[in-house]
């Protein structure tokens, strides 16, 4: 049963200093018109898995622990030869996090997970898209403390995608980087 008095850190620094650092900034009229994150989109792409059913399975497994909620496979929507492919196979694995699950998720990929990235100079700046979305990838899986690396077949990348409600890159950017989002310098 879960503590109904519980808020995710991150969601109190949205709603007690973030809103309003955004609101001075913009000089929004409204704090309803401040950019928020809706939610945040895990894919996993697996051409492997045309081969090997077991990757899917795996996969699946790793992106429930990683998010803590159930995965899903996704399928392919066509015929295509030269991969070997055909209409409704597995071909990866995605989760899309909203609430609490988002917030937790988040505190835990800038707190813990980005910063055991091999080499980690920041993220890139240009994943950001007209509509104030933002997606960037990550290579391996094992950055994850959930996950354990001795029990790990193949190392997959995936891509993260944060949905906002920013009307631009900028806001888009703005407020990643009030959440503490690493963001490259240049």
């Amino acid at each position: 049963m879960a503590n109904s008095d519980y808020t995710p850190r991150l969601k109190k620094k949205y709603n007690d200093e973030i809103v309003n650092n955004l609101k001075e900034k913009f000089k929004f009229t409204s704090v309803m018109r401040v950019p928020k994150i809706e939610k945040i989109c895990l894919n996993q792409g697996l051409g492997a898995a045309v081969a090997d059913k077991r990757l899917i399975e795996q996969a699946v497994n790793e992106m429930t622990l990683i998010t803590g909620q159930k995965a899903i496979a996704t399928y392919s929507k066509k015929d295509i030869s030269n991969f070997k492919l055909r209409k409704g196979m597995p071909i990866g694995v995605k989760v899309t996090l909203r609430g609490d699950m988002m917030w937790e998720f988040l505190d835990r990929l800038i707190s813990v997970s980005l910063p055991r990235t091999r080499d980690f100079k920041g993220i890139s700046r240009k994943g950001f898209d007209k509509s104030g979305n933002y997606t960037f990838g990550i290579e391996e899986q094992i950055i994850f403390p959930e996950i354990d690396i001795d029990k790990v077949n193949k190392i997959n990348g995936m891509d993260i995608t944060f949905v906002t409600t920013a009307q631009n890159k900028e806001e888009a950017f703005e407020l990643l980087t009030e959440f503490g989002m690493p963001f490259r310098k240049n």
